[in-house]
């Protein structure tokens, strides 16, 4: 049975929220399964968990608290799933995604399957210009290019208001804070899907696509996306973000469908 999780966030994020597994499978009329996450709306406390007559959801790995602002946000947990995970994950139209984690972790291999619709990944945009570049020209030289060119066409993407899916590596927190301001101006949320392997994983990722990041850079990201797993494992949101997915990768493999709007019943229109 295929089952989908529908993703809510409140407006207004950070401070700490609730952790959990997957919610639970809710049979629709066409056997699949639809599963929800919730988080509050506004002011009016921490998330729930609905749904009923699917697998049991894993045991919530931190309790549901208020954040001083009056809201509350949710954490799910699809790691260690054995085979339970979801194929598809549902975010409301206008919102926006944030796929972090370690370089080779398998993040635009994910997005690139996942994703039909709107996304910004800077290895696209690296692909792009090194197909127009001498071979043996050292990427350093032209990267400041590469990122002007990326974060140029993220922000034409956001202008047009429409649910994105941004790459972003996880150490540039401004990043978060500009995509937190846009969902904040549009009146919609910030969402962060963080993959979670192990570093012999990632390295093993990045020589199968023959590029590696230097050890120093590859240091720098292993602290932050662990003091992101931290936090998210605590129940602690970043900055700007009203939910978060943990996925090892496992579940990101699992996944095939990322993608805006639901109708109530948390099925794609």
């Amino acid at each position: 049975m295929n089952t989908s999780i529908t993703v809510h966030g409140t407006a207004r994020a950070g401070g700490t929220a609730r952790t959990t597994g997957t919610a639970r499978t809710t049979g629709t009329s066409r056997s699949q399964g639809t599963a929800r996450t919730r988080g509050a709306a506004r002011t009016r406390g921490a998330a729930r968990d609905r749904g009923a007559g699917g697998p049991p959801a894993l045991p919530a790995r931190a309790a549901a608290h208020r954040r001083s602002t009056g809201g509350a946000g949710t954490v799910t947990d699809l790691r260690r799933r054995a085979g339970r995970s979801p194929r598809q994950l549902r975010f409301a139209t206008g919102d926006l995604v944030v796929v972090s984690g370690l370089p080779g972790s398998g993040k635009s291999t994910l997005m690139r399957r996942a994703v039909p619709g709107a996304r910004v990944d800077s290895q696209d945009m690296r692909d792009q210009w090194a197909g127009r570049m001498p071979r043996l020209l050292p990427y350093g030289i032209y990267r400041p290019l590469v990122r002007l060119a990326h974060y140029l066409r993220l922000r034409r993407l956001l202008r047009t208001g429409t649910g994105l899916v941004v790459h972003d590596c996880g150490t540039q927190a401004w990043v978060r804070r500009w995509l937190a301001r846009e969902a904040a101006r549009r009146h919609a949320t910030l969402h962060l899907l963080l993959l979670d392997v192990a570093p012999e994983t990632a390295l093993a990722g990045q020589g199968a696509r023959g590029r590696r990041v230097s050890r120093y850079a590859f240091l720098r990201h292993r602290r932050t996306v662990a003091q992101l797993v931290r936090g998210l494992t605590a129940g602690r949101l970043p900055a700007g973000c009203a939910s978060a997915v943990l996925l090892d990768r496992p579940a990101a493999d699992a996944l095939r469908s990322i993608g805006f709007g639901t109708d109530g019943a948390g099925r794609p229109r």
